[in-house]
């Protein structure tokens, strides 16, 4: 039976959930980019159907401008960004057949698909943190549903992605519907393994029956792109010199997938938020910001990576240690806010913390609500008008730390975020806090006691 507090803190989850859902569809239907995201992935898609190649800008603009109303949306910028195709082809495995339907049917379908697997994902992480703290992880998770509005507007794939390698995760540490677990980690990581990537390393890593489901993970990949990336290299034999391309012409300077000053001026909260983007305030050189970006993110990843293999498995260690790949999964390479939606993985760690007591459930609070605030999409609009410079000055020192603090906040708190759990995960307070699973049912109980070891 649901508890009092159970009940409230299911309450904000949806309480957040519904500002979600209504917000979300609002704003992608007044939107003057609509579904963007979606068309950029859909027409291509289309293309592949029709025999030719998706890759092709001219080609892919061919099939957009023959089936798609012209619309005063359809700026040079938002033809470049539909048609210069950027994904892997094993995207397509799981594109094509939206692809094959109408553009009306394939878009409800795709938005429909985008709300139900976000908000399920979100319940399933509450299902975890509630074993810990119901209310805490029903405000952090109703606090990042309500602002998750643009995940929606855009229709971008990482909505999807992110929630079915939440449910994934959900289902490896909670030992069921492992069949379903699979197959939901191996489409994540076919539409976009940049998000999914880091957390299932983490199972290949922890060892026992985990790397028996990421093997078998890999191979379900396998089997799913097989044949779309043999397709694909029949169609466009030289796709990957015209990816390459499509993605060096998106990250020249300003463009939307380039992480140097000149984008974070032009594209704001908007533009990617990857650790380049800050070290480029300061240096606005692609070799030193990919360099320090990298040099920075490699040691976060060889220190968990490291602990991963060295720690006997635990559930409540699994949970710190994907709080803290969640961030640093973000950090290295292009990701935009919505990639941040990665970090529902770390509301059952927070729980878990805060409800061990003692100063550190505050630092665990404060890191985490900082992560979900300094990356949400109305509270980073309501603090870009609380703190608006209309004179910005960027040329000095200071000018540029405060472009970094009041324009690109969100990699800062995202390292704040991976370090500090990174830390927790290293120091082993999982294991120190004895706090258990509460035993609501024998699959709990088990699941919470489970060594892989």
């Amino acid at each position: 039976m649901m508890t009092r507090m159970s009940l409230d803190g299911l309450i904000f989850l949806l309480f957040g959930g519904v500002v979600f859902i209504v917000s979300g569809i609002v704003l992608e239907n007044s939107s003057h980019n609509q579904a963007i995201d979606y068309k950029a992935l859909y027409y291509p898609a289309r293309c592949l159907i029709q025999q030719c190649d998706p890759y092709n800008v001219s080609e892919v603009l061919r099939v957009y401008q023959a089936e798609n109303v012209v619309g005063s949306s359809d700026t040079a910028a938002n033809k470049q960004a539909i048609a210069r195709y950027i994904y892997l082809p094993t995207a397509f495995s799981f594109t094509i057949p939206f692809a094959a339907l109408p553009w009306g049917t394939a878009r409800t379908l795709w938005i429909s698909l985008t709300i139900s697997s976000l908000f399920f994902a979100s319940l399933l992480i509450w299902d975890i943190g509630a074993d810990y703290d119901p209310i805490v992880s029903g405000v952090l998770l109703g606090f990042l549903l309500a602002n998750s509005e643009v995940i929606v507007a855009l229709c971008n794939s990482t909505g999807i992605a992110v929630s079915l390698c939440v449910v994934a995760v959900w289902c490896f540490l909670r030992k069921r519907y492992l069949p379903i677990a699979i197959l939901c980690m191996a489409f994540s990581l076919v539409i976009k393994p940049q998000d999914s990537g880091l957390v299932w390393l983490y199972f290949l890593l922890a060892g026992g029956v985990y790397r028996k489901r990421a093997l078998q993970t890999l191979y379900t990949v396998c089997v799913l792109s097989l044949p779309v990336v043999l397709w694909v290299w029949y169609v466009a034999p030289s796709w990957i010199q015209e990816w390459h391309t499509n993605i060096l012409v998106l990250s020249t300077n300003g463009g939307i997938l380039d992480p140097g000053f000149a984008s974070t001026l032009a594209h704001g909260r908007t533009g990617v938020i990857s650790l380049q983007a800050v070290v480029s305030c300061f240096w606005d050189n692609s070799h030193i910001y990919n360099l320090a970006s990298y040099l920075v993110c490699g040691t976060l990843l060889l220190i968990w990576s490291v602990q991963t293999l060295r720690l006997q498995f635990s559930v409540r260690r699994a949970w710190l240690a994907l709080a803290s790949i969640a961030a640093i999964s973000i950090l290295p390479v292009c990701h935009h806010l919505y990639d941040t939606k990665l970090l529902l993985l770390t509301v059952p760690a927070c729980a878990m913390l805060w409800a061990k007591g003692g100063p550190i459930r505050w630092f665990a609070l404060l890191v985490t609500a900082g992560g979900f605030v300094f990356t949400g999409d109305i509270s980073l609009e309501i603090l870009g008008i609380l703190s608006k410079q209309p004179h910005m000055d960027t040329g000095g020192i200071s000018g540029k730390l405060l472009t970094v603090v009041l324009i690109q906040p969100a990699p800062l708190a995202l390292l704040a975020v991976a370090v500090f759990y990174l830390w927790a995960y290293a120091r082993r307070a999982g294991e120190d806090s004895g706090v258990e699973l509460a035993p609501r049912s024998q699959d709990h109980m088990t699941g919470g006691q489970e060594s892989a070891a």
